[in-house]
């Protein structure tokens, strides 16, 4: 696991330092793309230790933008977090639900993503991540573990009906495979 995390700092380090010439949208300075945390609901303000993150989120045990409790909400099917329910079509596979998980912990935990993040305005949030690259075989992997998975969106982050207060399709959406 150590040398797994260190594979992945070394890589980020690399493409921050690819990503040193491109000039960067958001207030952030050049020089602060590391060891950051966003400005959104419920990061901390600043990294720090936290020796008691959950599950797929304690690679970042040792620097952390989330806390313990938030890692433990993370894996839960339907997360106070954010009232989003992973079973929306049906019970979502466990390999499935483990992809959408580690990305989550990756969104709330990691300090190295400052070279994703960008301003946006919005009531829960002030900052968000984009255009974050994906290796092709975690993208493969991700896609043999979904595809038999069901959903009824293409795009998770609008368009859902919260009348219940989670997320559910919206009227006349069909579930159907990845």
């Amino acid at each position: 696991m150590d040398m797994a995390w260190q594979m992945m700092q070394l890589l980020l380090l690399a493409l921050v330092t690819a990503a040193g010439s491109a000039q960067p949208r958001s207030a952030r300075a050049r020089t602060d793309l590391l060891n950051v945390c966003m400005n959104a609901k419920h990061h901390k303000t600043q990294p720090s230790p936290e020796d008691e993150l959950y599950g797929q989120c304690s690679p970042w045990k040792k620097n952390a933008c989330c806390t313990a409790s938030t890692s433990q909400e993370l894996h839960k099917d339907t997360s106070r977090l954010y009232n989003f329910n992973w079973d929306h079509c049906g019970k979502m596979e466990p390999t499935c639900k483990r992809h959408f998980i580690q990305d989550s912990c990756l969104y709330e935990c990691s300090p190295n993503l400052g070279p994703w993040i960008r301003q946006v305005n919005q009531s829960w949030r002030k900052e968000r991540i984009l255009n974050v690259p994906l290796c092709k075989e975690d993208c493969e992997r991700w896609w043999e573990d979904c595809r038999t998975s069901y959903t009824c969106k293409s795009n998770w982050h609008k368009g859902w009906n919260w009348t219940s207060g989670i997320n559910e399709c919206p009227a006349g959406a069909l579930c159907s495979t990845f």
